[in-house]
């Protein structure tokens, strides 16, 4: 696979999901189990997450033909999507807003790998829309293997610092998170920039 294609598209999806992010919410939702509960709950939250963007890399722009939307259109539309999240990512709205999901949905579940982390945390409307956006590029089957590639590391990624989330957690501290969740949604805003970019070069408003 062309790294030239690998490499943004990797970090576009890391950005989006953010596991270094997820990690401290991971670690308070599974706050007082095992390790290997917490291991079993990673694993099919990683799981979940993972058919679901899968199933979205393979349909994703049929659904949009068939409600006939172009995938110019799409683009652009995600990319504004991604710099939204980017915006809140720098000034922390993203984070008040999980945290709020993940106390509902310690209320409301016992088993917390479905949801909140798979869905809406982890498999939530930026992830979906970077992996149809994703998918959409190269030819034919090109684009699908590598939305399907990147998902898969970069969930192996969060499969492994949620099973480290405690080291990680004591390493960062608070301070530390905020730091790289600021930087990481700088970097997301180029990016979702040049995917507005790209869409509009498609419909030939830009040379």
């Amino acid at each position: 696979m062309d790294l030239d294609l690998f490499v943004p598209a990797f970090v576009t999806l890391f950005v989006v999901m953010d596991p270094i992010g997820i990690s401290p919410l991971f670690m308070a939702l599974t706050q007082g189990r095992s390790t290997r509960e917490r291991r079993g709950i990673a694993l099919r939250a990683c799981g979940t997450a993972g058919i679901l963007l899968i199933l979205f890399a393979f349909l994703g722009e049929n659904v949009l033909n068939f409600l006939g939307i172009s995938m110019p259109a799409f683009r652009i539309s995600g990319g504004i999507l991604l710099l939204l999240l980017a915006l809140d990512m720098v000034f922390e709205r993203r984070t008040a807003r999980r945290k709020d999901q993940s106390e509902d949905g310690v209320d409301s579940q016992d088993d917390p790998s479905v949801f909140p982390l798979a869905i809406p945390i982890m498999a939530g409307p930026g992830s979906i829309a970077t992996v149809i956006l994703l998918s959409g590029q190269g030819d034919g089957f090109t684009g699908i293997a590598l939305a399907i590639a990147v998902m898969a590391v970069v969930l192996l990624i969060a499969f492994i610092l949620f099973n480290a989330a405690s080291l990680l957690e004591h390493v960062l501290r608070e301070t530390g998170i905020k730091v790289v969740t600021r930087l990481l949604g700088m970097l997301l805003s180029a990016l979702a920039v040049q995917f507005i970019l790209e869409g509009l070069r498609d419909f030939g408003l830009m040379g």
